[in-house]
């Protein structure tokens, strides 16, 4: 058993739940990170927006600054989704180095 546990790849009930938990989790935040950037680009100030976020150099202030913003607050729910605002923050800062 110690030999399927290690090398097999074997996992508990409890281990393989996290797993499909947390990888549930991924796939909401992947699916949600563009429609924040979209509705970041979409802002009426997105120019000035997009300058700030650029002065900024840490990605969990940048995370932060995206949560402030509303970008992060998903149609439906009250409060932004940090995980959401980081991937979001992310891919703006991609967007960033290629106009540069």
């Amino acid at each position: 058993m110690l030999i399927g546990f290690y090398w097999g790849g074997w996992v508990t009930g409890n281990t393989a739940l996290k797993m499909a938990k947390q990888g549930a989790t991924d796939a909401v935040v992947t699916a949600l990170a563009p429609v924040c950037v979209d509705k970041f680009q979409h802002a009426t100030n997105a120019p000035d927006n997009l300058t700030e976020l650029n002065k900024i150099a840490l990605i969990w202030d940048r995370s932060a600054f995206v949560e402030k913003g509303g970008w992060a607050t998903m149609p439906g729910t009250t409060s932004p989704d940090a995980a959401v605002a980081r991937a979001c923050a992310e891919m703006l800062g991609k967007l960033i180095t290629l106009k540069l």
